[in-house]
Parts: C-alpha cells; structure tokens; sequence
C-alpha cells in the first residue's frame, strides 16, 4: 500500500515543511523513530529507490488497473501483461529508479525483478477471486478531519461495498504476514483507514483484510467503534507530541534494528553523524521566538 506523506506547510526562509496533517506511514516514522519522522517531513532528505518498495509499487498498480478489463478478463496472463507497461510508466514518472539495475546487470537484473513481481502477482489470484469482486474504489484518497483540527489522509488500496452496504476494506502487502504477536501493529493502519472512512461516512467498515503476497496469507479483522475511538486517541496523543517536537526542535531518535535500512545513517546521532540545522523557528517553552541552533 502507498500512503501519502503527511503534509506540511512550506517554510518561507527555508522550504522546509511544517507538519498540518498525519497519515499512516508517517505515524509509524513518529512511532519508529522521531529523528526519522523530522528527516522525511521537515527536512525532506533524500532517499535511495528501493528494489523492495518500488516492486510492491508495480504490483499495486497492475492489481488496481486489473480491474479495468471485464470480470472474465482478470485473469493471470492478463494480469502479467500489464507489469512491462506498468513498469514503463513507473520509469517515465520516476526516471532514477533506473538506477536499481546498475549498468552491464540491467537487462539481467530487471529480468530477475520482473519475475519476482510476476510470482507475487500470481500468488494474489490464489487469495483472492478478481472475477467476482467490483470495488467500488481502487486507489482512494481519503481525508477526513477531526473534531480537534487534526487532518488525517491516505491512499487506501481498495473498497468493497456488499449489496447489503457493508464496506470492506483492503491493503495488498508484498512481503510476509507477520508472527501473530506482531498482527496488533500490522492492523494499525488498516485501523487508521477505518477511522477515517468512520467520520466521512458515519460508517464502521465491517471488515479489514490485509492479503500478503509474500507468503499467500490473509489476515482479516472486524472493527467495533470502540476499537477506532482508541486509535483517535492515540492518534491525538501522537500529533501531540509531534507538534511539541516541531515547536522545540527536539526530535530524538530511537535506536532499533530497523536502523540497518536507514538511508539517514550520515546524518544521526546514534551513528555519529550530525543532523542538518533545524530549518524551523523554535519556540523555547518562555514562548519567545528563536532560530534554531542559535
């Protein structure tokens, strides 16, 4: 799934975004790591293409626009037909993802990358029946703002509606389900989608299904508004501290084993590095303005 980044409101000295809106992915960073957060929202660091990443981006496209042809046309050629002219339109879009088969490995290595998409691809219509299903959205933003001002947005993957009204929502992953003791934090975001189509529609989603690719596993749950009026809470709580940590500046990271794929490394603490100046005003807590790093 492909979530948009939270959005910010452009610093007129600096370009530097000032956080106005929360999604998925960038509560997780928060909650991962706040120097991560800082480094993708404020500071807007560059990141190198994912090989990972950008083939679950191709597969989410060939899934959405699967759905295009007939019922009786969703089949797995078909479906594989569309990766090479998915994957054309990824490069017109994003030209440096070329970068990912490196020159004399190109032709190879993307032969390689292709057919790993091919087999997740495949292992979907194993899960899942494209020919009886009719979303009535692929691809939908969504963005709903709460009663305290706080905006939260994101891309959701699909929507299913039953004759009966009741809405499914679901999010393809490219990797694998996690161990079950890790299912609470995988739901997170499917949980954060029902939320927000909770307080547009003033409808609890009946269902939330993620279906991994990785390792052909489905895992479904059904949400009660309890559940969501926890998730706003702790939502609030989170913008919370992510609005105290852009007025002070103070953005600590939080070592994990996740930092061995920080592209970040250069420039944190925790690896000797020095952050880039913080490129927005901070405001002591006496409540006088200061620039930072003064």
């Amino acid at each position: 799934m492909t979530t948009t980044p939270g959005a910010g409101s452009a610093d007129a000295s600096s370009g530097a975004s000032r956080p106005t809106s929360l999604s998925p992915s960038r509560a997780g960073d928060f909650m991962q790591c706040p120097l991560l957060y800082r480094f993708r929202v404020i500071d807007r660091l560059p990141e190198k293409p994912s090989a990972a990443a950008t083939r679950g981006t191709l597969v989410h496209a060939v899934l959405e626009r699967l759905f295009d042809h007939p019922a009786h046309e969703r089949t797995v050629p078909r479906a594989k037909e569309l990766l090479p002219g998915q994957w054309e339109r990824l490069l017109e879009t994003k030209p440096e993802l070329a970068e990912l088969f490196p020159e004399g490995d190109e032709g190879a290595g993307l032969a390689r990358w292709l057919s790993e998409a091919e087999a997740l691809v495949e292992r979907w219509f194993t899960l899942e029946d494209p020919t009886r299903l009719e979303p009535v959205e692929r691809e939908f933003f969504v963005e709903a703002e709460l009663e305290s001002g706080l905006r939260l947005r994101g891309i959701i993957d699909r929507v299913d509606v039953a004759p009966t009204g009741e809405v499914r929502i679901v999010d393809y992953k490219t990797g694998k389900a996690p161990r079950p003791e890790y299912a609470e934090g995988a739901l997170f975001q499917m949980k954060f989608y029902a939320l927000v189509v909770w307080r547009l529609r003033q409808v609890v989603p009946r269902r939330l299904q993620l279906v991994y690719l990785g390792s052909g596993d489905v895992l479904t749950y059904d949400p009660v508004p309890a559940d969501l009026e926890r998730v706003e809470r702790k939502l609030h709580a989170l913008w919370e501290a992510i609005r105290e940590a852009t007025e002070t500046g103070d953005w600590r990271p939080r070592p994990t084993k996740l930092c061995g794929w920080c592209d970040h490394q250069a420039v944190c603490p925790e690896f000797g590095g020095t952050p880039p100046v913080y490129p927005l005003v901070v405001r002591p807590r006496d409540g006088a303005d200061r620039p930072a790093g003064s």
